[in-house]
């Protein structure tokens, strides 16, 4: 099994020799027949050989064009505070990607942390899950997270996150790249929202844009930021970011694609003498939790950070004497806002239409 950043260094090219070169031959093998799968089913949409079910509230669906780790989850977080700051009632349906019969997954634990008063309903099935929103909670507008490429359910917005240090998966569909389907799949995008453009030039934001400008035909254009605003705690106990400043910090993360939280720790400013990279979703048993504490105390350190998706699972503030932070992040807008506010409007105007 490769790491998140393992597998992109062979993709890339970064990782060099025969091995790799061959083992990148062999996932291009790989990647035509999947490839060629997603553009047939895509076609079978498009031109009503399978079903697009509606239902009675506007939808809204924020998903990736790549696999994992665009900073998806704080653009949910913030849409759903909008909605429901005007008092309408809301659900979010995922798909529930390890969730397990013990509990949802991390993903949703962390949106529960987040938006306590806000439904969430885990359902490979969304058409479903959407059926059981509507009845059981008798909801006036659905959130569907990580929708992009779901097209059973019809939706009335779709958002979709590029990642600004990975915009185009390296070339190609997965397994040779990360690109979730091919980028003419933009077309069917109503936004296309550009994740940590912060941390690029302004050059090479207008590169992009043009690129997918290609393909996303009228989408409006966003850009935004993650910004950490504090730590947090499994307690829930807020602290100030540079209260770990100077100190020296152990960290950890399983999440799809660790370079953003390398930048993020950077950003901040702390010492982190050791970075321990998880496979995307890790479980955290109380002995691995165990063992990260051990890590942490062989390199000194005197905190442990993790992000908020990790915390919701290691469920403790500290351990072995030393105190457990996530980095609370929230996105900023560096351009699009109003744009994005008022699509999101007219389709929340629906439900007062009664369309």
């Amino acid at each position: 099994m490769f790491f998140p950043s393992e597998f992109r260094d062979l993709i890339s090219g970064r990782r060099r020799g025969w091995r790799a070169v061959l083992c990148r031959g062999l996932l291009r093998l790989a990647e035509v027949p999947y490839t060629w799968a997603v553009r047939w089913r895509n076609h079978r949409y498009d031109r009503g050989h399978r079903s697009i079910h509606h239902v009675r509230v506007p939808v809204v669906s924020v998903g990736n064009l790549t696999l994992g780790g665009t900073g998806k989850t704080p653009l949910v977080e913030w849409i759903a505070k909008r909605l429901r700051d005007r008092q309408i009632r809301l659900t979010l349906i995922s798909r529930g990607y390890g969730a397990t019969d013990d509990g949802p997954n991390d993903e949703a634990r962390e949106l529960a942390a987040k938006l306590s008063d806000v439904p969430h309903l885990q359902n490979a099935d969304r058409v479903a899950a959407a059926h059981a929103a509507i009845e059981q909670h008798d909801c006036q507008f659905i959130l569907l997270d990580d929708g992009f490429q779901h097209r059973r359910l019809a939706r009335d917005l779709d958002i979709v996150l590029v990642d600004a240090l990975e915009p185009f998966g390296f070339g190609h569909v997965f397994p040779r790249g990360t690109l979730r389907e091919p980028l003419a799949g933009l077309a069917r995008a109503d936004a296309v929202v550009l994740s940590r453009a912060d941390q690029i030039s302004s050059e090479d934001r207008l590169s992009i844009r043009r690129q997918l400008g290609r393909h996303a035909g009228e989408a409006i254009w966003c850009e935004i930021r993650h910004a950490p605003r504090n730590l947090l705690a499994y307690s829930g106990q807020i602290a100030p970011l540079d209260s770990l400043a100077g100190q020296r910090v152990a960290a950890f993360c399983g999440i799809g694609n660790p370079v953003g939280f390398r930048a993020t720790l950077e950003q901040c400013g702390y010492h982190v003498v050791a970075l321990r990279e998880l496979p995307d979703h890790h479980d955290y048993p109380p002995a691995e939790v165990g063992r990260l504490a051990r890590w942490a105390a062989e390199h000194d350190a005197q905190a442990i950070v993790c992000t908020h998706k990790d915390l919701v699972k290691v469920a403790t503030d500290s351990r072995a004497g030393l105190p457990l932070w996530a980095i609370s992040i929230e996105i900023e807008f560096l351009t699009g806002q109003e744009d994005l506010q008022s699509l999101l409007d007219d389709v929340a105007g629906k439900k007062a239409l009664g369309c």
